[in-house]
């Protein structure tokens, strides 16, 4: 459920008109004579299937292996590619994105990215209203697709002023999609099947089973796409939720505080996440986040983003609890580039009570993609028919 725009929200909705109509030089027709199954089809073989990272460390002094699959090997750098490839594929199937439709969606930042590739490669205009305080990198790579960026600020109901903007150029615009990536039932269908296959075949191609599976929640759509695909294979696994110790949005039912792992907490609980399905919530410091994704980069050579440090912790809490041999999972969302001008690039102090200070990471191997979740299996001729 959406919350009452506030009455600067208002105020900006009059400019929309402008916006929507706006110029965007050579974004207008597709650049390309495919056909709308061709584009998809490359699509498809730009996003998911991505390798399976095991890594390997120590954490208060008892070694432990970490499962990660390195989402920024997607097309746009992002997991947001998954769920933006299959909503646009299935909304085109249904006829509710036509020929000429303008997409126009709410989001922290990579959704964006996301939907702005993927929409544009698809001939469609793109207007995204994000959070003024999101990383100006972003922003630039953003519109540096063709897409529009309409910044809304903290005045102006921030994360909800957003999502109310698009609502509200939805219903006042013809031809115009709206994802809704929050409540779209699509978004845990994308990772359902994608993300959670891979994982699992990947690990059953080492003779592993996975335990447990642990993800920050921004729109939720990985925990719960993931957790039910898991699930079906394997009744007992532990599915958890991870959130910032700032702002435990999860915990509380409310926005609470402030934190900086963006793409992560984003001011409610999303429509799609049923907490009653997940276990328990995990609290990641931020400052520890911002320092463990330095860790990973320095020591390793993965240039992964904030919230991938806090699902490695978070991952880290759990086999903990579990024990060193338990199969732990989870995924790196995006890569470090995006986070250029935020605190991951600048001087993070530690703190005593910090887990980051007690991992020593040792070193990974790297799990091949699966043929059972590629692609290309049907024209593989390598693939057994049947």
């Amino acid at each position: 459920m959406y919350h009452p725009a506030s009455r600067s929200v208002h105020r900006r909705f009059k400019d929309l008109r402008q916006v929507s109509h706006m110029h965007l030089p050579n974004v207008m027709a597709p650049a390309h004579d495919l056909t709308r199954d061709m584009v998809f089809r490359g699509l498809s073989r730009s996003v998911g299937n991505t390798p399976l990272l095991a890594i390997q460390c120590t954490f208060e002094e008892t070694p432990y292996t970490v499962y990660a699959k390195p989402e920024q090997l997607n097309l746009t750098g992002s997991i947001k590619d998954r769920m933006a490839l299959h909503i646009l594929r299935r909304a085109h199937e249904t006829g509710s994105l036509g020929v000429g439709h303008r997409i126009v969606e709410a989001t922290s930042g990579n959704t964006g990215l996301s939907f702005a590739a993927i929409g544009r490669a698809l001939g469609h205009e793109v207007t995204i209203f994000m959070p003024d305080w999101m990383s100006r990198e972003r922003i630039a790579l953003i519109q540096g697709y063709g897409a529009a960026v309409v910044p809304v600020s903290h005045e102006e109901g921030g994360f909800i002023g957003a999502i109310n903007l698009a609502e509200q150029q939805s219903g006042s615009q013809p031809n115009v999609f709206l994802p809704r990536q929050f409540s779209n039932v699509a978004n845990t269908e994308a990772h359902q099947l994608t993300t959670g296959p891979e994982l699992w075949y990947q690990l059953q191609a080492r003779e592993l089973t996975p335990d447990a599976f642990v993800a920050g929640v921004g729109t939720g759509g990985t925990v719960m796409g993931v957790g039910r695909f898991l699930r079906s294979m394997r009744a007992g696994i532990r599915i958890h939720p991870l959130e910032p110790a700032e702002s435990p949005t999860l915990s509380t039912g409310h926005q609470v505080g402030h934190h900086r792992i963006q793409g992560i907490s984003d001011e409610f609980i999303p429509a799609i996440v049923d907490l009653s399905e997940l276990d328990a919530v995990i609290a990641v410091a931020d400052g520890d986040a911002i320092l463990m994704a330095r860790g990973l980069s320095r020591t390793l050579g993965l240039g992964v983003g904030i919230s991938s440090g806090a699902n490695f912790l978070g991952a880290l809490i759990v086999a903990r609890e579990m024990g060193s041999e338990a199969v732990v999972t989870t995924v790196f969302p995006d890569d470090n580039r995006k986070y250029l001008s935020t605190a991951l690039f600048g001087d993070e102090p530690s703190r005593s009570d910090y887990l980051s200070s007690k991992v020593r990471l040792t070193g990974y191997d790297v799990l091949r993609r699966s043929c059972r979740t590629c692609t290309d299996a049907e024209e593989c001729e390598h693939w057994p028919p049947g």
